[in-house]
Order: structure tokens, then sequence, then C-alpha cells
């Protein structure tokens, strides 16, 4: 059985809610898109903010659409120590006891009181593919790329997933990975 897998790479950006696209880029503004992603619907768009907390700033972080319920904030562990915030790691959409930060647009400001995380690693999967890889939802697992295993890869299991690893910029710079490498699923 096959059991590579692509691995990606990812920087720090936000996703935001309909409000704050309001807010940052003005009323009724459509996010542009840049590029697709990988994972289907989700798009770099061409708008920026700038992150800002403790008198630290951000600047020239890329927006991930399409908009989302609420807003998040994914940074990497190097920008937490610069803007002098505890970002947990954690699953996307887990924004409990998170801090919050100031993300400025060219229209205005909204001051977030929570949803800055460091992203958790993880791999998307779609139902087929998880059944093939015997992998299930939640379940963590281990990827080894460039002969450095990965533990405690969440695996999100969807039916709209492309089968692919995201670790963080940070990780991926370390370990020598670009964008577009694969890995080896472990058992």
């Amino acid at each position: 059985m096959d059991r590579i897998i692509p691995v990606e790479v990812s920087n720090r950006h936000v996703h935001l809610s309909r409000k704050d696209i309001d807010t940052l880029f003005g009323k009724g503004h459509r996010l542009k898109i840049v590029r697709e992603l990988s994972q289907p619907g989700q798009f770099a768009a061409e708008e920026r903010v700038v992150l800002e907390k403790n008198g630290n700033r951000i600047e020239n972080v890329r927006v991930i659409g399409p908009e989302r319920k609420q807003t998040q904030v994914e940074i990497l562990k190097s920008d937490a120590e610069k803007l002098g915030v505890e970002a947990p790691v954690r699953d996307s959409g887990d924004l409990k006891k998170t801090p919050g930060i100031a993300i400025i647009g060219p229209k205005g400001k909204v001051d977030m009181n929570k949803g800055v995380i460091i992203a958790q690693r993880h791999l998307h999967a779609s139902e087929e593919d998880a059944k093939k890889l015997e992998l299930k939802n939640r379940q963590k697992a281990c990827i080894r790329v460039n002969g450095i295993v990965f533990e405690n890869v969440v695996v999100r299991v969807d039916k709209n997933s492309r089968l692919a690893v995201h670790l963080d910029a940070e990780e991926g710079n370390a370990a020598g990975i670009k964008t577009h490498s694969h890995g080896e699923l472990k058992k």
C-alpha cells in the first residue's frame, strides 16, 4: 500500500469573518484570489493585514479565504515571541482560552479578545484516503520527511479534503522541507 503523503509548509496567516472583512477592507468587500490552495475551496487572497500586540507589529500577513464564521490568526512560535503573546498549539477552530491581537487593514482595525494560535501539525484526508490508509478522524499519526519523524500529526478526515500533511514554516524550514515535498506515513 502506498503510504507516501504530500507535505506542505504553511506560513503565518489569518482567516477572517465577514464582519471583520467589512471592518478591515470596507463594507461588502470580496477577497480577491491570488492562487488556489491544495484544500478545495481555500485560496491565498491578495489582501494583507498587519498584526499588532504590545507595541510590536508583523506586517504583510496573508489573508486566506474563504471567509470563516470566526476570525482566527495562525502565527509561528517566533511570531508569538516577537508579539509577546502566549499562543497555544491548537487545531484550527479551537480558540477557547487563546490570546487576542489587533488586526489592522487599510480601512480599519479589529481588536480581537481571542483567536491567536500556533497551528497543530495535521494531515488532511478524504474519507476514501483515510480508509485506504487505515486512519481515523482525530487520531495522531507519524510522518517521516527527509529522515525526520514528525509525531502527533492530527488526522482530519473530511469528504472534501485532499490528502496532504501541513507543517508550519518553522518546522519545515528547520527540516529542509519545501511545499510539494513528500513524506511517508509511519504506523
